[in-house]
């Protein structure tokens, strides 16, 4: 008997500091003298009564010690608790009561770091336990000493809820009966060197609204969706022979609920106006910046810290998915930004989550990002590798989510990036390459194909690092496509150039048709092209206001044209003067205005262009779909080549980036006969001076550039001229 006083003791004295780590060896029904002995941990109430099943009175519990009650059942069964609180009654199953309610598998399969429906079993989930609702949570912390749950449901009194330890899996877990959608909660970590800040669950599915932190149980993710045709044809849709048209969208900032008070559009919202747009505007896709809960809107969502949660910021994750929904049933796909690089410090998030270094690398020179102030996951960790992959198949599978572009991949390839000299710590090779996260990558998208078959993992990837789109079978990374930053930066630095120096720098348009077809490329101009005192699109090019809005119109055109899918930040397309603000609506009242009116009339026919005809997009990722007729006339910075499809289709495509009207200007063609303006981008209808070829041309059987017959064109200032055949 003092033996068993003394381990009382022992755990009375851990329940009283909050560090009892085992609370289901001591609390719930134990059985002891031949009677079930019944304790329950509530400091601060004021009375306990131990009920049966059908709500009858048992006995009021003794308190031997403040906070400990304690009563007796004759028999193994059911019982309930009541308890009597200063602020009223509480009546509940008792959560220690209960047995383990995570399975063995799940335990192993997120251990093996493979566990591809974490969002399905870790975090909070509605739960039913012997007949009993409520909500099981379950965390991963194996450095803890206690874990407890934490809420507006216990007063955020950590003592309350001390949760199971599965020992060797370093998982807690816990059900807590009559809980519900949309508690608001946190977990409550003792490390070994004490108290942590309140955690928010990494494998929430919901979240408070910013700037509030706290995680929140969803409602589940049972939305009945409606894009079963979509579905079924996404493949297609997707296929490298198909167009590629991407409007990125920073939802915070396309358009404000009203103009003066800056309010955020709702989910359904976005979906009544931002769809009807695109729509309109001919794009294949929207692409949205990171939608991941994020604390700081200033990120643009690219410090996320909930990698299972759509931000509360527009409405609940079910409203999220009545968006994509919608996109679907209008025949609009949707790509997310996904961030797996790195995470931010905030203390309620996912840095020293349980006292120690757990999703990050522990050394600053591995685990601390100079150029972001963040965190780098450790993803040669097994559970993070796994967690990181569980929250791509989480948007892709259960948000019918179609792509997913991943940010920042090359800072994840090299463990030097942006790093000086001893500054970073070699592979185990001694090399710069960071093998843990290349092996993630390649796992990543093996595991997407396989998987989410039809869907798109697109590469933010700046270096030169070879095969990035291609199989990993082959030694690449095994992407479907890659943003063309090279194309990007040459083809930007050439046009802000006056156009009496482009002759001197000729090469930077055709340098890039060197390599265009090394990888599935996209031409990105992307929001990091307008911010941080780069200026607008529209602001970096010359001359004044007509030479800027027929460069811009010459440069989107060129952008079309070529080779690659393509990607258009929102504003680009009418041509916003001011510099994106991540806190402003675009300014949307320039299109009352001609010129700003033109461009955005000459997207919308770029992308009919680009979508009808085959030339443009069906062999974008092979040299046989392109052709160089003029690349040398630097003095007069002219370009023209064809673009070729299946079966045959041609379009010819003819640029002037002087500002000059280039008459009779012969461009030889391969086949004879009649050629046809497809657009002429210095037309009238786009606010343009109208000059340049118009109609129909017909051949002469002249040669030129290697062809058999040419075409005497007359070449826009500024402009670009799309032929085909009648």
């Amino acid at each position: 008997m003092s033996n068993r006083m003394s381990t009382d003791n022992g755990d009375i004295q851990a329940l009283i500091r909050a560090e009892h780590g085992n609370p289901f060896a001591f609390l719930g029904p134990h059985g002891q003298d031949g009677v079930i002995q019944v304790r329950t941990w509530q400091p601060g109430a004021l009375e306990v009564e131990l009920l049966a099943e059908d709500g009858q009175v048992i006995q009021s519990m003794d308190e031997p010690v403040p906070g400990l009650f304690t009563g007796a059942l004759d028999q193994r069964r059911g019982y309930r608790l009541r308890i009597h609180w200063n602020g009223g009654v509480q009546e509940t199953e008792d959560p220690y009561a209960f047995g383990p309610q995570l399975g063995d598998m799940d335990i192993y399969l997120f251990g093996e770091g493979n566990h591809r429906r974490l969002g399905q079993c870790f975090g909070a989930q509605l739960w039913v336990a012997d007949g009993v609702s409520g909500v099981r949570f379950v965390v991963w912390a194996p450095n803890a000493r206690r874990v407890s749950v934490v809420g507006h449901f216990n007063s955020w009194d950590g003592r309350r809820h001390p949760m199971r330890l599965h020992p060797g899996a370093g998982v807690w877990e816990l059900f807590i009966p009559r809980l519900g959608p949309g508690e608001v909660y946190k977990y409550e970590i003792l490390g070994q060197d004490g108290l942590l800040p309140l955690k928010a669950d990494p494998v929430a599915l919901a979240t408070e609204k910013p700037p509030a932190t706290s995680s929140v149980v969803a409602a589940g993710t049972d939305f009945q969706w409606d894009d079963q045709q979509w579905m079924a044809e996404r493949a297609g849709h997707q296929s490298n022979a198909r167009p590629l048209a991407i409007y990125e969208v920073h939802t915070g900032s396309w358009r404000h609920a009203s103009e003066a008070g800056g309010e955020l559009l709702s989910w359904a919202e976005l979906a009544a106006q931002l769809i009807p747009y695109v729509q309109d505007m001919g794009f294949t896709h929207v692409e949205l910046l990171p939608v991941m809960e994020h604390p700081f809107g200033g990120s643009w969502g690219y410090q996320p810290l909930s990698q299972f949660a759509p931000t509360a910021r527009h409405g609940t994750p079910a409203d999220f998915a009545g968006f994509v929904d919608a996109c679907h049933r209008a025949g609009i796909g949707v790509i997310l930004d996904w961030v797996p690089a790195h995470f931010p410090g905030d203390a309620h998030g996912l840095g020293l989550f349980d006292g120690t270094a757990l999703y990050e690398y522990a050394h600053p020179f591995e685990g601390w990002h100079p150029d972001w102030d963040t965190h780098i996951y450790n993803l040669g960790r097994t559970e993070v590798h796994g967690f990181m992959l569980a929250s791509a198949l989480h948007w892709l599978r259960e948000y019918h989510v179609d792509g997913l572009r991943v940010d920042a991949v090359a800072s994840m390839l090299y463990r030097d990036y942006s790093r000086k000299s001893g500054e970073w710590i070699p592979n185990r090779h001694g090399g710069r390459e960071n093998l843990e996260a290349i092996d993630f990558l390649r796992h990543l998208n093996d595991v997407v194909a396989t998987e989410v078959p039809g869907a798109l993992v697109i590469a933010e990837e700046s270096t030169a690092w070879p095969g990035v789109s291609q199989p990993t079978r082959e030694g690449g990374l095994g992407f479907t496509g890659k943003w063309n930053m090279g194309w990007m930066h040459d083809t930007l630095n050439y046009i802000k150039e006056d156009p009496l120096h482009r002759r001197h720098h000729h090469q930077q348009i055709t340098f890039g048709l060197l390599y265009a077809f090394t990888e599935h490329f996209i031409l990105p101009i992307s929001h990091d092209e307008v911010v941080h005192g780069k200026g607008s699109l529209l602001g970096k090019m010359p001359g004044d206001r007509w030479q800027q809005f027929a460069n811009l119109r010459l440069y989107l055109s060129f952008m079309w044209s070529h080779p690659g899918k393509k990607l258009l930040f929102m504003g680009c397309e009418f041509g916003q003067w001011r510099e994106w603000s991540h806190d402003a609506q675009l300014d949307w009242y320039l299109l009352n205005y001609d010129d700003h009116r033109g461009v955005h009339d000459l997207v919308r026919e770029l992308n009919r262009l680009y979508t009808e005809q085959p030339a443009l997009h069906q062999r974008d990722h092979g040299a046989d779909g392109f052709q160089w007729l003029i690349g040398d006339d630097s003095s007069n910075s002219v370009y023209a080549w064809l673009r070729r499809g299946e079966e045959g289709a041609m379009v010819l495509v003819v640029h002037n980036f002087t500002p000059v009207l280039r008459s009779d200007y012969r461009v030889g063609v391969p086949e004879a006969g009649g050629w046809r303006v497809l657009l002429n981008s210095d037309d009238h209808a786009f606010a343009g001076s109208g000059a340049g070829s118009h109609g129909e041309i017909s051949t002469e059987e002249q040669d030129s550039h290697g062809q058999p017959c040419s075409l005497r064109l007359d070449l826009p200032p500024l402009g670009t001229l799309i032929l085909g055949r009648p």
